[in-house]
């Protein structure tokens, strides 16, 4: 028994370590899966599934897959275009077949693509002074008057709001960190060092995106449907603690019918319970979680809803652990495939084009008989606790309760991937910079994410977004609620918008 633990154990960590991160299951529909829970005899007796059809082009004596050929033609109309024009000369008009001068019928036009570097401009405002000519000569005192320049995204500093948004969108969205952009500006000639920018960043944070967070919060609680989820920060100087101490970037978003949507990052240094009752506090609702036990402490009206696709991954790495060739048929399968029938029961209700009320109805009627199916396989599942697929019991017969709370509204989802997949661009980020410095380095981190992917979910570019919020937030006074909702995402203009939508979910 014990062997057979190592050997699981072993299999596993080469599976996460070199393999494929998708959990995709390798059936397309719930039809096979539902055959083997209701009708099981028959399932391995049906013929192999067809091989899908691939779109082939044929070559001389072999065939192969078609290439897909993205050309310059293919890109947005309304990219800025430099146009290029090449003419003949007089000389090179004359005929060559009679001598006379040849006359245009036509062009060509061929598109390419053309990439310059990130470019660099000095902006120099000069303030013009007025004076008025006769009191200098006749009065006393000579009135002057100045024109006024726009007030400094960072007062007494050289940031612009350019500036600002470049630094933040290369670091949050790009995953660059300040040494490699120090080393990039370097190489063209521009002095900026890491501690600048870094300076930049926090106060631009402090003084203007914070009020925004808090706005965003405010919004965010008065929803009925949130996601929540947490991931590991390193910060090297908090006080009082280590730099090897794990700390950690809480998640908080709305959920899928949400009028606006919303992602909001918290810096903790601990993954304690009071974090998230704190942050949740006043709230009232359902709140979709993974299977962390402090999510279950929190008070009687937050209604915490389980993650189908977390107890679904145990079943699939406790299948993954064993070898390739007695999977099929194996207990580990056959768990993977009863979580296959709920996840298409849900693909099918997305195609109903159904109201809340219809899809609450229907998902009970569809997902009742698997959903018991389940309960009573996984109940009666005996299994080695300590081994994979005992794990994985052991977590769905321990999170049944939050598991099936999806059924009680059709708005709810049955897994908490919206939180996981707003989370990730953190964790692609984390992956680059590695650690924070100080806590108001990792405050500000969760703040610049919380604008950044919150603007994402509501189409619009980053950069953008913020070039508008730093340019506008310094004329208004951010202690007013009114004031700062007008700079949030949702009421961004229309030149903040990107060209294709993009979202946590792509």
């Amino acid at each position: 028994m014990q062997v057979k633990w190592l050997t699981e154990q072993i299999t596993l960590a080469r599976k996460q370590r070199f393999g494929s991160s998708s959990e995709q299951s390798k059936y397309d529909d719930g039809s096979e899966q539902l055959s083997f829970l209701f009708n099981e005899a028959e399932v391995y007796a049906a013929s192999a599934k067809a091989t899908p059809e691939v779109d082939l082009t044929t070559v001389k004596e072999h065939s192969r897959k078609k290439k897909r050929i993205t050309s310059a033609a293919d890109l947005p109309e309304d990219i800025e275009t430099e146009i290029v024009e090449r003419t003949l000369s007089d000389e090179e008009l004359v005929c060559p077949q009679c001598g006379n001068q040849m006359t245009e019928i036509g062009q060509d036009v061929i598109r390419r693509l053309k990439i310059v570097p990130a470019k660099f401009v000095v902006v120099e405002t000069h303030i013009h002074r007025y004076a008025c000519g006769n009191c200098r000569q006749n009065a006393e005192n000579t009135p002057v008057v100045s024109a006024k320049d726009d007030p400094p995204v960072i007062p007494g500093g050289n940031a612009t709001p350019e500036a600002v948004a470049y630094l933040a969108t290369e670091k949050f969205v790009m995953h660059s960190p300040l040494y490699r952009m120090e080393q990039q500006f370097k190489s063209s000639g521009i002095p900026l060092s890491r501690q600048t920018m870094s300076n930049w960043l926090l106060k631009s944070s402090e003084l203007w995106l914070e009020p925004l967070w808090q706005q965003m919060k405010t919004q965010l609680l008065q929803n009925d449907i949130l996601h929540a989820d947490e991931t590991t920060l390193q910060v090297l100087n908090e006080p009082g603690r280590k730099a090897k101490d794990k700390s950690y970037m809480w998640l908080y978003r709305t959920g899928r019918t949400a009028e606006q949507q919303l992602v909001l990052y918290e810096y903790q240094e601990t993954r304690g319970a009071e974090h998230p009752e704190t942050f949740l506090r006043g709230y009232k609702g359902y709140l979709h979680t993974d299977g962390y036990a402090v999510y279950h402490k929190l008070p009687k009206d937050i209604r915490v809803v389980g993650c189908m696709a977390h107890a679904r991954r145990k079943f699939d790495e406790a299948l993954k652990a064993i070898p390739e060739a007695d999977r099929k048929g194996s207990a580990a399968e056959r768990g993977v495939q009863y979580f296959d029938v709920l996840f298409n029961i849900e693909e099918k209700l997305d195609e109903m084009d159904l109201t809340d009320e219809e899809r609450t109805v229907r998902r009970r009627e569809m997902a009742e008989k698997p959903l018991a199916e389940l309960h009573d396989w996984a109940f009666r599942l005996n299994a080695a606790p300590r081994s994979a697929l005992g794990k994985a019991a052991h977590y769905t017969r321990e999170q049944w309760p939050w598991l099936i709370a999806y059924l009680e509204d059709g708005r709810l989802e049955i897994s908490n991937n919206r939180a996981e997949r707003s989370i990730k661009p953190f964790v692609m980020s984390r992956k680059n910079f590695l650690f924070a410095n100080t806590p108001n380095g990792a405050k500000a981190s969760s703040i610049y994410f919380s604008l950044i992917e919150t603007a994402k979910e509501n189409g619009l570019d980053p950069y953008r977004y913020l070039v508008w919020v730093l340019t506008n937030a310094p004329w208004q006074d951010m202690n007013d609620p009114a004031q700062v909702d007008m700079l949030l995402p949702m009421n961004a203009p229309e030149e903040c918008r990107a060209a294709g939508r993009i979202t946590s979910q792509d």
